[in-house]
């Protein structure tokens, strides 16, 4: 059985998973072709690499996997959190109340379990990790990859950081400059993850420091109050209100920043006084997740338009300067004083262009760079550069938006851009860590039996499949009808035969078929196909799984 039914699911796999991967791949292929022709000469012309520290865009960037970035102080719980989406440990995790993870690690899907040194890490070709050659050994030899087969990181690159510590000493003991190097991973994480723990609320001197580079990745920025069920309802109350408050004094915007509560790992919750809750806020974090995948093309489009809004004013800046250049005596002289003067510098140019002050690059930092650099050497500027900035953000950008999907959408142009639903991130199991009863217990007004009978005839064959059942991208764990009578369909069986297979498999009868689910109806197919037995009426007690004993099946289907 289990032969005949990974061939059909990797039928199905291949046709499904390649129309999403071909959308994807013709978005970035498009936004390369953008970044090339009309914003990578503007950025060589006002060295937008040097101003702005960040090197140009590779093509492997364009094609990279969402990447999800953790931040927070040392013993919050970042690598926890990890294993509780991988449902599994990783090569080279470390897990304690000390600071264990000394490094910056990325978790990325490969066939066999290892760790990667950061400096070959930095020269693979198919990652985007060659900017970070910049930060130099010291660094490179604080970074690794973690590789390891996982559906999770099929959609997915996490990022776990060193825990951030408090006091100058240790920050300049790293060997490194931290906050540029979590700088360089927010620019291109589609999310970050800022974790703390319900028992250290104080934002060090590092933290602080921290978070003030993420600064203008506010949309991406998720926080997260862990360790919540060591204390009871009262103090999360008052602990709730002190992180906010804490916040609030350190990222200067006026909207309040999503904070989800909980206790996010696999463990039980100690006090279960707000397992709701703490229930409702992990689905709503792991639903974040879950559609990253999905939302990738319109953040690199996002941060594309970002990119162009810089690169054009930075054009108008650097032009502006080399046109008060003195053609031959005094430029030294001249260079100082505009420096000096640089806000009046910057009302000018933007009252002059029409240009957001959002878009210009903080003062003092851009001032410092100037001083290390010759006006005289300035590129003038060229109005055709700005048109081509111009026209990605008025035509290029907007043409490409629209072949995403979008409200306006009818339902079928949402399929067809949308492909297959099964583009999520798996989510992980919590099994009873909520405080749940079984299915059985809750339907049963007498309670389930002390000692229930767990036997499955098909435990076996259900690991056998597992694999090829997350080959089929199933969506929070489920297939979705479509994608389920796809894979039936090319089995070669009747209409009538399917039917009968689709009522006793789906025996929740919500229309979608789980893990269990498609393992019983793999197993009908296999004994139709192979075996030549009937359909039975109902299915034996031992074919069914546990957890859905307490139910039965009722007519649904093709």
């Amino acid at each position: 059985m289990a032969d005949w039914a990974t061939s059909q699911v990797t039928m199905a796999n291949t046709g499904n998973a390649d129309d999403a991967i071909n959308k994807t791949n013709i978005v970035s292929t498009k936004l390369k072709a953008i970044y090339k022709d009309n914003i990578l000469p503007a950025e060589k012309r006002y060295r937008y690499d040097f101003f702005y520290e960040s090197p140009h865009l590779t093509d492997v960037e364009f094609d990279a996997k969402p990447q999800v970035m953790l931040v927070g102080q040392y013993s919050v719980g970042k690598t926890s959190f990890i294993r509780y989406m991988l449902g599994r440990d990783f090569p080279g995790a470390r897990i304690g109340p000390e600071p264990t993870t000394d490094r910056f690690t990325c978790l990325i899907n490969g066939p066999d379990e290892r760790t990667i040194p950061g400096n070959a890490l930095s020269v693979h070709p198919d990652l985007p990790f060659r900017g970070l050659e910049r930060f130099g050994v010291s660094f490179l030899s604080r970074f690794e990859g973690s590789q390891l087969p996982s559906s999770v990181l099929r959609s997915i690159t996490l990022v776990d950081t060193p825990g951030i510590l408090s006091g100058e000493k240790q920050r300049t003991n790293r060997g490194y400059d931290f906050t540029k190097v979590v700088s360089w991973f927010a620019d291109r994480a589609d999310l970050i993850i800022l974790l703390f723990d319900a028992h250290k609320l104080d934002i060090s001197d590092e933290l602080r420091s921290t978070i003030d580079v993420l600064k203008g990745h506010e949309d991406k920025i998720r926080c997260i109050l862990n360790k919540a069920d060591q204390i009871n309802r009262q103090q999360l109350m008052r602990v709730y209100g002190a992180l906010l408050w804490s916040l609030g004094k350190t990222i200067n915007s006026p909207e309040v920043l999503r904070v989800y509560v909980g206790s996010f790992w696999s463990e039980p919750l100690q006090t279960l006084d707000n397992a709701e809750l703490f229930e409702q806020e992990e689905s709503d974090l792991m639903r974040d997740l879950a559609i990253l995948p999905r939302q990738s093309a319109v953040r690199k489009i996002n941060e594309l338009v970002k990119r162009i809004r810089k690169v054009k004013t930075l054009a108008y800046i650097v032009g502006h300067l080399k046109a008060q250049m003195p053609a031959v005596m005094g430029k030294d002289k001249k260079q100082q004083k505009l420096i000096a003067n640089m806000p009046n510098e910057f009302r000018t140019i933007m009252k002059k262009h029409n240009l957001s002050p959002g878009d210009f690059p903080e003062i003092n930092t851009f001032s410092e760079k100037l001083k290390e650099s010759k006006f005289s050497e300035f590129h003038s500027l060229k109005m055709d550069q700005i048109q081509l900035l111009e026209d990605c953000l008025s035509s290029h950008l907007p043409q490409l938006m629209e072949e995403l999907p979008s409200e306006k959408d009818s339902p079928e142009t949402l399929r067809a851009k949308l492909g297959d639903a099964g583009v999520n991130v798996p989510l992980p199991t919590r099994a009873n860590k909520f405080g749940k009863q079984s299915v059985t217990s809750q339907s049963n007004p007498f309670g389930a039996a002390e000692e229930e009978d767990e036997y499955w005839a098909l435990e076996e064959s259900a690991e056998r499949l597992k694999d090829s059942f997350e080959g089929l991208h199933p969506q929070q764990g489920f297939l979705s009808p479509q994608t389920a009578k796809e894979v039936l369909l090319k089995t070669g069986l009747e209409k009538d035969q399917l039917r009968q297979i689709w009522t006793l498999s789906d025996i929740d009868r919500d229309g979608y078929l789980d893990h269990h689910e498609y393992v019983v109806a793999m197993f009908l197919c296999d004994a139709v196909i192979q075996k030549g037995r009937p359909i039975p009426a109902e299915l034996p007690m031992s074919v069914i799984p546990p957890s859905k004993r307490s139910l039965k099946a009722s007519v649904g289907g093709f």
